[in-house]
């Protein structure tokens, strides 16, 4: 049985066959549903969990070598929930290798999503806060 790390099996599930470039969208509880893609729904109430809930604990086990996001998130979140996003990002960085941040306007990073292989959708009311993680 597992005691540590992600516990939620459709989750392990989903993580488990990403591999070299594919990509992960985790997502607030507003954004869009895509047919085309798995979505594994954490969402239990708003606020719970938080996308950057999510980012803690995939760092560990997770490389990312790209990440993107809403342009739009830099306008509309204050700075110390930019800077926690941010700190989340660098944490990716220090276990395996320069992550490259790209923020985008919101339209074109939604049409990146149809190409993810899954998505993860949280209970965050973060505006703009879906990040696209692109796999190692």
């Amino acid at each position: 049985m597992l005691q540590e790390g992600i516990l939620n099996p459709a989750v392990n599930d989903l993580l488990s066959r990403i591999r070299h470039t594919n990509t992960l969208v985790i997502a607030d509880w507003a954004f869009p549903y895509w047919n085309e893609i798995e979505v594994v729904d954490l969402s239990l109430t708003k606020g719970i969990p938080l996308i950057t809930d999510l980012l803690e604990v995939l760092k560990d086990n997770f490389k990312v070598g790209h990440i993107w996001q809403a342009e739009e998130f830099l306008a509309t979140n204050p700075g110390e929930v930019i800077a926690n996003y941010d700190s989340k990002f660098d944490g990716f960085k220090g276990l395996y290798s320069e992550v490259k941040v790209t923020r985008l306007a919101h339209n074109d990073f939604k049409k990146l999503v149809p190409n993810a292989i899954g998505l993860i959708r949280t209970g965050d009311p973060t505006a703009y806060g879906n990040v696209i993680l692109e796999s190692v």
